[in-house]
């Protein structure tokens, strides 16, 4: 009996040696949550009160993607992946629509607002420098500037401002 007893005991420390270690959660470190003044339902209108449209933005992947749906006034949609690479070090914005696709990327300015800087691609062929800004408000809604380089003019031009506020 007492054998039985050693050899079941030993057993069970066999199997709690052999099981695997339970992997760290991916995507908590702090750099993944600086986007997440971000997130929410929101009503966007430019900067005189005018609708432009609402936007969905979510937290999807255990954490690890911030997924955008974008649905204008006039009924135009477009979606973004946005995601902290730990490689880089830096946030990516890859946004598609009917009309473009953008691909940026940046992260956090000195004042906290999420800064990022790539290239615009319309479906015609033609593509540009493009920045864009999301800045927190004290109200707590979210000023969303883009800008697009004009390589005639050679001169930075407002795209779309847009200031997020939530629903509800």
């Amino acid at each position: 009996m007492r054998i039985h007893i050693i050899f079941a005991g030993l057993l069970a420390a066999r199997a709690v040696a052999q099981a695997p270690a339970p992997s760290p959660v991916p995507c908590t470190d702090a750099a993944y949550r600086q986007f997440d003044f971000w997130l929410g339902e929101w009503t966007v209108s430019d900067p005189v009160g005018k609708k432009q449209g609402e936007n969905s933005i979510t937290r999807e992947e255990g954490g690890c993607l911030i997924l955008e749906r974008w649905k204008s006034a006039s009924g135009n949609t477009g979606q973004s992946y946005n995601f902290y690479d730990p490689g880089s070090m830096q946030w990516r914005q890859v946004w598609v629509s009917k009309d473009n696709v953008m691909d940026y990327s940046g992260g956090l300015n000195a004042k906290g607002d999420m800064e990022l800087r790539g290239q615009i691609r319309y479906r015609d062929g033609r593509s540009a420098p493009f920045f864009g800004a999301w800045t927190k408000q004290p109200d707590g809604s979210v000023r969303q500037h883009f800008e697009e380089f004009d390589s005639e003019t050679k001169r930075w031009t407002e795209w779309f401002t847009g200031i997020y506020r939530k629903k509800g």
